[in-house]
């Protein structure tokens, strides 16, 4: 039987979690068992002195690389080398970048060693898991902060050789061990980015059921009913994220955690990546120099307070939206991005180009539901102020100022980061009725 709403939320962090590896969690969609890639996910305290049991019991091989940075070497990573019993071998990565170059260094650095240890958060893990993928090797992760959801998942965010930031299929770590503890002692802007990269859910669900309704793209529910319950424990203890508490960090660490199930159980990232997701890798790609050096979590959580004030002012209208034909200015395209991510950036955006008949159907069925609909995206969001509130209150920014981005470079992401991807959100709807530019202004 499903657990309780009791059950799931306890200081006993992995019982829905396990629930849903071991195939006991039903989709509510379609009543059958879930199948996820993910077998072995620990949450809980002092893993690093139990590292060698844990890793040999998922992953056995006869010697390992353990791959970490400066910092979380010093946090975790050394004990977990030294804990391996002469199996590993540790690597510090000078200031690592997921990228396709670092990729290829990694596998040529490690390729001596059986299987990888990652010993971070998001590049640390996405470098392991990407350059094993492609090698054939197994990788397992040993988490260091809850500063994103990319532990249990399948893909990999790689950055091309072109600059343009990407998700790429990857495998599943063989062990997924997130350390509260260690978690609890993560820098407060990491703890904040963690937060930030959750609170993508509401925008994310309504543009995904927006675009589902209106395009026909797939819609789930598994994935929200499987953060429902600890999504609200972490609202209400997101002050506590801002002290590093124990439990609030741990209540993280899980609602990060199913959320990466819940894109595993769909095979698609869409319920966690929609508009602010597009803002945010838009940043990351084309930035250049103007890039601060702010991570994924920070950006998202900002562009996710942006896009539910967008999402808020066109579900307030009280007549159905109407757009225009809108065709990719291949001309502008061309000019603005890298020669080697233009013809991307042209696939994505063509795919999202509506002519007459399109656009005019597209306004007729918008009409016709308008009411309803607004009404069930509405059910969906959480208020921006309140998001806000929440994401300063666990020390993380709520604008693009706080967290160090330059307003053009905040501007440019907003109104062009639709040329590259062809997800259609809201952030589309906007630029398509002509109201983007005037939001803008009132509220960037």
């Amino acid at each position: 039987m499903p657990l309780s709403i009791k059950d799931r939320v306890t200081p006993g962090w992995n019982a829905l979690i396990t629930e849903v590896t071991q195939g006991n969690w039903r989709d509510p969609d379609t009543g059958l068992a879930v199948d996820v890639p993910f077998n072995n996910i620990n949450i809980g305290d002092g893993f690093p002195d139990a590292a060698h049991d844990m890793v040999n019991a998922v992953m056995p091989a006869q010697s390992y690389a353990v791959v970490c940075d400066a910092n979380t070497a010093e946090v975790m990573g050394a004990d977990v080398a030294r804990n391996m019993q002469g199996k590993a071998e540790i690597f510090v990565l000078d200031h690592p970048h997921a990228d396709e170059g670092q990729v290829r260094a990694l596998q040529k650095l490690t390729c001596n060693h059986d299987a990888l240890i990652a010993v971070g958060s998001g590049t640390i893990n996405d470098l392991c898991k990407y350059a094993t993928y492609l090698d054939g090797r197994a990788y397992s992760v040993f988490g260091t902060a809850p500063s994103m959801n990319g532990y249990t998942s399948s893909t990999a965010s790689i950055t091309l050789e072109s600059g343009l930031k990407t998700t790429q299929n990857a495998h599943a770590a063989k062990g997924v061990f997130i350390d509260i503890d260690v978690s609890s002692k993560a820098p407060q802007y990491l703890i904040g980015a963690g937060l930030g990269d959750s609170l993508c859910r509401p925008t994310a669900q309504v543009d995904w059921y927006f675009s589902h309704v209106m395009l026909g793209t797939r819609y789930a529910t598994a994935p929200y009913l499987l953060q429902e319950d600890d999504e609200a424990e972490v609202l209400r203890r997101s002050a506590d994220l801002g002290q590093g508490e124990h439990d609030a960090i741990g209540y993280l660490q899980r609602l990060l955690t199913l959320g990466g199930l819940g894109i595993a159980v769909v095979g698609m990232s869409h319920p966690g990546s929609m508009g602010e997701h597009q803002i945010s890798h838009w940043i990351d790609s084309f930035a250049g120099d103007r890039h601060p050096g702010t991570v994924h979590g920070q950006q998202v959580g900002v562009a996710s307070i942006t896009m539910a004030r967008l999402q808020d002012h066109i579900l307030s209208m009280e007549q159905a939206p109407r757009i225009r034909g809108w065709q990719p200015d291949e001309a502008a395209i061309r000019a603005r991005y890298p020669a080697a991510a233009v013809e991307d950036c042209l696939k994505a955006s063509r795919a999202k180009a509506m002519d007459a008949q399109a656009t005019e159907a597209f306004n007729r069925q918008l009409a016709e539901i308008w009411p309803e609909l607004r009404t069930t995206l509405r059910a969906m969001m959480l208020a921006p102020d309140e998001m806000a509130k929440h994401l300063r209150a666990s020390g993380g920014g709520a604008t693009y100022d706080e967290i160090g981005l330059e307003r053009g470079l905040y501007i440019d992401a907003l109104r062009h980061c639709r040329e590259m991807r062809d997800r259609y959100s809201m952030l589309d709807l906007a630029d398509d009725m002509g109201i983007l530019d005037s939001f803008i202004e009132e509220w960037v």
